[in-house]
Formats: structure tokens, sequence, C-alpha cells
């Protein structure tokens, strides 16, 4: 018995489905946690400066600009990966 072309046979790789997409979803837990990391790390830096040299916002703003730097080119390291 064949199945008709466009008809609902799944086949053997009916529950592999989300096997394959592991993959895809590791990549962006990779980047969440990258993006995540990047700005945590730089705001307790920020925050570390502020306490020690007092200088208010400027330290947790620096801190925030450069972990929002190191996010961006992290992730597209990553992106370049799967390109």
């Amino acid at each position: 018995m064949t199945t008709p072309p466009g008809g609902d046979d799944k086949g053997p790789d009916q529950g592999k489905s989300t096997l394959r997409d592991l993959p895809g979803l590791a990549a962006f837990a990779a980047m969440g946690t990258t993006i995540a990391g990047c700005l945590a790390v730089g705001v307790v830096l920020g925050l570390f400066l502020d306490h020690l040299w007092d200088l208010a916002p400027a330290g947790l703003l620096l801190g925030i600009v450069l972990g929002t730097v190191a996010a961006v080119v992290s992730v597209v390291q990553l992106v370049r990966r799967y390109l």
C-alpha cells in the first residue's frame, strides 16, 4: 500500500522532530544566557566602580554600555557559526 503525494504518512522521523530542533533551541539558549551574563557582569562591575570611586550613576552607565557591547560581540560570534 502506497501513500499518495501529500498524504498523511508521517514516516519514521515523526518522533525525532524535537531531537532535530535541539541544536536550534540550544543556540537560542546560548544567546540568551550570553546576553544576560554580559549585561549582569557589566552592571555588577559598574556598581562596584560606583561604590569604589563614588561615581554615582557614571560607573553603572559605563558598565551597562560595556556589557551591551560585549553581548553584541558575543552574539555575533555565535551567529556566525551558523552562517
